[in-house]
């Protein structure tokens, strides 16, 4: 007997294995590793998904009565290959999650959803005779119906042979998208005896006759587009003249823009090396390639990636969600045309499922996308790169809580291909392995164009800019500089990592601060709404115009955001267009390309923005880079607070002077000492890592120790609280005495959504018993997760807050 070992879509530790169900005969030949089946499960007539991990002849392990048969297949094809599912088992180790979470996690999200599926009949002339009465004049049919009728085998030969095709149709708005086609049935033979039925002065008929004759195939709007109409175009095909089909098309999310095809640019010598280096590279090996902002990176990654295509291999380019913009689609586009696929959260749920299945169907050779692109089911990969390295956003909050950089790694071994890791501020832990030679190291000095110079920086100490009265948003000096770029007609970037208007509302009689009553944060002014908002949950509620504790009319807006500063620019520079770019102003689709295409043809010379417009933008008029507050993140809780405001400030600083006009950079500060801002302003790397390599040596932090961090979360404070004071009690046993416990804390934010958070850190450099405890832990908690507590484990987490 053949079996098929699945694992089942109930995610708890108790079903984290592989279940044995035994394969009807009629299957054997379908059921392949990969796919997606429905198996009964439990008592009763329960009918569940799971994915089939092995197939397998085990005669005499089990007694054929014991065991179940699956249902049927819910692919005619695997949708997730073997490498995904070798990956799937590190994602569990390495992120203490359960299996079926991380191979749903690979999954684009219109596979996961509940959908309808159709057979759609490709070849009617491929199709046998015997099953042409079934078809009949339908080119689609239910899917439940023609497993029933024609058996999976014959339906799975059939797809193989390009006859027909399986069609996923989400039951809300993800629909295969399809365009009428009309296939002529005008022959040379036949054209005679068409004609003879066309009546005297029916001009149109005549204009059909005489294009179906020119065309074999041809959209049914292009016939509309001439001026048939569809009465004319139905009746002919009533005569026998034409056959209308619908055809389906992919949806192309740049199918409106044409990219103007581009050449290899000239390298300079250090470029060229890094080029060569990974040239070489025929086997897995991880290089760093740090390069200053504007060194040329991406030309590097095109020309390295455009050898491993002559190659007859494929490649993976990650980068930020942030990053990915249409300066970098046209990048790619430009050069390797339709040969890319492209990946990210801006595309709607039928056009990411679309170019999913270009990757899955060989017929994409580079993949383009955000943190979720490392499972694109790409074959023969030869080169990965993950740009921009050190970006959070690379790891994954929820669970499985991974990390791109580590599955690219991984996926790196697996294909014996080199993977790049690049960034202008590499993260401490990168930097690190580069020293040790555990990574290769590639060092870019100088920028691409050799025209361009690094921006100078001038510092503003916003505490000398108070004593002055100057309590604008501006100091004097930027006010200058803006003003002077104003008159030339250069055009100006300005950062503000704080979207709304206000940080808060208070009451200037008793100090009340409006909070939001499902977490443990004060809500957010945000004027475009005229709504109070919390940055958490989603909150929403009007501007109070009395004070709710006292009554008192004195309630005053604190703090400033983007919007604030977008209506303080228009008042200070009347004259000038001000682009707003941050999350509010982006969250419609095609927004931050309509925003940035806007920029990039002049019609603003202002963009004013979150962290989103530190990266990728690429415009030759930019000469000025203002950041307004340069302690938004340096005064975060957090050890990393230093390292993400020096990697911020240089990136949004690198903006400036990318062409032949120079460029300078205003960074606002109430720490103008602070090493992080002093070594930003000098571009200074080298000197910001050895300084804060050597705080986190004293400090006892990565890179030179590992970290977990345990959260426990309830709806009431206590049972959280304990659970995490249980669980210190116990891992005191666990540990040795190197280990260091921080802990049980709150969270910094203790309550949101309205469930309460208790935390505990583990800093620990090597401990044994540690992976087989949290295990063990994670096994336990699903008993506590029916009285409402949940615990989750985040192995090196990129925050303690």
């Amino acid at each position: 007997m053949t079996i098929a070992q699945v694992i089942v879509d109930v995610p708890t530790m108790q079903t984290d294995q592989p279940f044995s169900y035994l394969i009807p005969e009629e299957m054997l030949s379908v059921i392949k590793p990969g796919m997606r089946v429905e198996v009964p499960f439990g008592k009763g007539n329960r009918h569940i998904q799971g994915f089939v991990i092995a197939v397998t002849d085990e005669q005499e392990q089990f007694p054929q009565q014991e065991l179940k048969y699956l249902i049927h297949p819910l692919d005619l094809a695997p949708v997730l290959n073997q490498e995904l599912l070798a990956l799937a088992d590190y994602m569990k180790e390495e992120t203490y999650s359960f299996k079926i979470t991380c191979l749903q996690t690979m999954l684009p999200s219109v596979l996961k959803a509940k959908y309808a599926k159709q057979i759609q009949l490709l070849l009617p002339e491929s199709l046998p005779k015997e099953w042409q009465s079934f078809f009949g004049s339908d080119t689609v049919v239910p899917y439940e119906e023609a497993v029933n009728v024609m058996g999976v085998a014959l339906i799975q030969q059939l797809r193989m042979a390009g006859t027909i095709d399986i069609r996923y149709l989400v039951k809300k708005q993800n629909r295969v998208q399809t365009v009428k086609m009309i296939y002529s049935c005008v022959t040379s033979e036949n054209y005679p005896m068409f004609a003879q039925m066309i009546r005297k002065g029916a001009k149109r008929k005549v204009q059909l006759l005489e294009r179906l004759t020119q065309f074999p195939k041809r959209t049914l709007q292009e016939y509309l587009d001439e001026g048939l109409s569809r009465t004319v175009i139905n009746q002919a095909a009533m005569d026998g003249w034409l056959r209308l089909e619908a055809e389906e098309v992919y949806r192309d999310p740049y199918a409106a823009q044409t990219f103007a095809k581009t050449t290899p640019l000239q390298l300079n010598d250090e470029q060229a090396a890094a080029v060569q280096a990974l040239a070489d590279a025929n086997q897995s090996q991880t290089f760093l390639l740090e390069g200053i902002t504007g060194s040329g990176k991406t030309e590097v990654y095109l020309q390295a990636i455009a050898n491993v295509l002559e190659h007859g291999k494929t490649a993976m380019m990650l980068v930020p969600e942030i990053a990915l913009t249409p300066q970098m689609v046209e990048r790619f586009k430009g050069r390797f045309g339709e040969a890319v696929a492209v990946l990210h959260s801006g595309l709607s749920q039928g056009e990411k499922y679309d170019e999913w299945r270009k990757i899955e169907r060989n017929e994409a050779q580079v993949v383009v996308g955000a943190r979720s692109a490392v499972f694109a089911p790409l074959e023969n990969i030869g080169l990965i790169v993950v740009d921009e390295e050190h970006e959070s956003s690379y790891k994954q909050e929820e669970t499985p809580r991974y990390h791109a950089r580590d599955l690219a790694i991984w996926r790196s071994n697996y294909h014996q291909c080199p993977v790049v890791l690049g960034s202008a501020t590499p993260s401490l832990e990168s930097r690190a392995r580069a020293q040790k030679g555990v990574y290769q190291f590639l060092h870019l000095t100088k920028r691409g164009n050799p025209d361009a110079l690094l921006p100078s920086v001038e510092i503003i100490d916003m505490k000398q800019e108070i004593v002055r009265k100057e309590t604008t948003t501006f100091s004097r000096i930027l006010q200058e500089k803006i003003q002077d770029r104003l008159n030339k007609e250069e055009q100006v970037v300005l950062m503000l990592n704080r979207r709304g208007y206000s940080s808060f509302v208070m009451c200037r009689d008793c100090g009340f601060v409006l909070p939001c009553p499902n977490c443990d944060i004060s809500l957010t002014l945000h004027m475009d709404t005229k709504t109070m908002r919390c940055h958490y949950c989603g909150h929403e509620e009007r501007i109070p115009h009395h004070c709710p504790s006292c009554g008192s009319e004195k309630i005053r807006y604190y703090g400033t955001g983007t919007q604030k500063v977008e209506e303080e620019l228009t008042q200070l520079f009347p004259e000038a267009n001000v682009l707003r770019m941050d999350v509010d102003t982006t969250r419609k689709k095609g927004a931050h390309e309509r925003i940035l295409r806007a920029f990039s043809e002049k019609k603003a010379s202002i963009l004013l923005g979150t962290q989103m417009i530190a990266k990728g933008l690429d415009f030759p008029d930019i000469t000025l880079v203002g950041v307004l507050n340069a302690d938004t993140s340096l005064n975060l809780p957090d050890f990393r607070a230093s390292e993400r405001t020096f990697q911020l400030l240089t990136q949004v600083s690198g903006r400036a002077g990318r062409a032949q006009k120079h460029g300078e950079v205003i960074i606002q500060t109430f720490n103008p000492e602070h090493h992080a801002i002093v070594l930003a302003k000098q571009q200074n790397y080298e000197a910001f890592y050895q300084e804060e390599m050597q705080i986190r040596h004293q400090s006892d932090y990565p890179p030179y120790y590992f970290t977990v961090k345990i959260i426990a979360s309830h709806e009431q404070e206590e049972p959280a609280a304990r659970k995490m004071f249980q669980v210190y009690r116990e891992i005191e046993h666990v540990l040795s005495s190197q280990a260091k416990i921080l802990g049980p804390t709150p969270h910094a934010i203790m309550r949101i959504k309205n469930r309460y958070y208790y935390q505990i850190i583990i800093k620990y450099k090597r401990e044994p018993q540690l992976a087989n405890y949290l295990t063990e832990l994670l096994e336990r908690s699903q008993m506590d997760q029916r009285n409402g507590l949940f615990l989750s484990i985040d192995k090196e987490p990129l925050s303690f807050i």
